[in-house]
C-alpha cells in the first residue's frame, strides 16, 4: 500500500466546499479557517442545501454556475458537482492542492458517512487525485452551533493532518463535539463506528388530511464502542476518522473466486 505524502501548505491552492449550501454559516467558519492556512482560497459551493445527497452527480441536466465575489461560485447541483466543476473549470489553469469540505451543520459519523454530501465533496476530490478533508460540527439540542470550536481547534487539527499527509484513494473525516473550544478534551483518532439503532420514521397527516411519513434522525443510542468516532465525539474530543475509497471485502474474495472457478453452475 502507498505510503502517505506530507502536504505543505506554504504554496497550497485550497479549494473550499460543502453541502449545505453556499450561504451556510459554517461554509463562512471554513473560509476564515482555510485563510489562515492558505492566500490561495477559492470556494464552490451549492447553490441550496444538499444534505444527504451522498456522492450524487448531476448527468441529466446542465448546471449553473454563478460568480458571486471573488474566489467564490455557486452551482445548482450536489456536493460532487461542485468539486468536479471547479476542478475542470473555475481551478482548470491549477488545480487545488487541498480540499476542504465543510463545516457542516450536524455531524457525519459512523454510517452518516454513506449519506452525507459532505463526506461525498471530499471523496470526490480524493477520487480525482487531492488531498481531503471533511469537517462537521455536532449539536445536541436547540442552541447556537458552536462555531468558534473549529475557529479555535481546525486550523492545527488541519495542519497536523497535512503533515502526515494523504495515501491514495483516501481522505480523512473530522468531527467537532459540541462543547466550548476550551471544553474540548483533545483529539481522538478513531475508527468509523456503528450504530445499534435504526434510523426514526415519523408518520403525520399534512393541512390537507394526507398522511405522509417523515424520515429523522437516529433514535439515541449510548452502547458505543470506545474505540470509535461515535464515542469520541460523545466524550468530548475531535474525532478524525481516515476513509478509503476501495470498499472491497477481501476476505470474501477467495471464497467467490473459488465457487465460480468451475463456470456457472446450472
Amino acid at each position: 500500500m502507498a505510503e502517505a505524502r506530507p502536504l505543505d501548505l506554504a504554496d497550497a491552492r485550497i479549494l473550499v466546499t460543502n453541502d449545505d449550501g453556499v450561504h451556510a454559516p459554517g461554509l463562512r467558519v471554513l473560509e476564515g479557517i482555510a485563510r489562515q492556512l492558505s492566500d490561495d482560497v477559492w470556494t464552490v459551493a451549492p447553490e441550496t442545501e444538499q444534505s444527504a445527497t451522498s456522492h450524487s452527480l448531476t448527468v441529466r441536466r446542465p448546471l449553473r454556475l454563478r460568480q458571486l465575489g471573488e474566489r467564490r461560485y455557486s452551482v445548482d447541483g450536489t456536493p460532487t458537482d461542485c468539486v468536479v466543476v471547479a476542478v475542470a473549470k473555475v481551478l482548470a489553469d491549477r488545480k487545488p492542492t487541498l480540499v476542504l469540505s465543510g463545516i457542516n451543520m450536524g455531524s457525519n459519523l459512523a454510517e452518516d458517512v454513506t449519506y452525507s454530501g459532505t463526506v461525498a465533496a471530499a471523496m470526490e476530490a480524493a477520487l480525482i487525485g487531492l488531498p481531503a478533508i471533511a469537517l462537521s460540527m455536532m449539536r445536541r439540542g436547540d442552541h447556537d452551533f458552536r462555531w468558534e470550536t473549529p475557529e479555535a481547534h481546525a486550523p492545527e487539527v488541519i495542519r497536523r493532518i497535512c503533515a502526515v499527509g494523504f495515501a491514495p484513494d483516501t481522505l480523512v473525516n473530522v468531527n467537532f463535539p459540541d462543547r466550548q473550544p476550551d471544553a474540548v478534551q483533545g483529539v481522538r483518532v478513531a475508527r468509523q463506528g456503528r450504530r445499534d439503532v435504526q434510523t426514526e420514521v415519523v408518520e403525520g397527516t399534512d393541512p390537507g388530511g394526507r398522511p405522509y411519513v417523515w424520515i429523522g434522525d437516529y433514535m439515541r443510542d449510548d452502547t458505543l464502542d470506545g474505540d470509535t468516532d461515535l464515542a469520541a465525539v460523545r466524550d468530548g474530543y475531535v474525532a478524525i476518522t481516515p476513509l478509503h475509497l476501495d470498499l472491497t471485502q477481501r476476505t470474501l474474495l477467495q471464497p467467490l473466486i473459488d465457487a465460480f472457478a468451475g463456470g456457472a453452475r446450472r
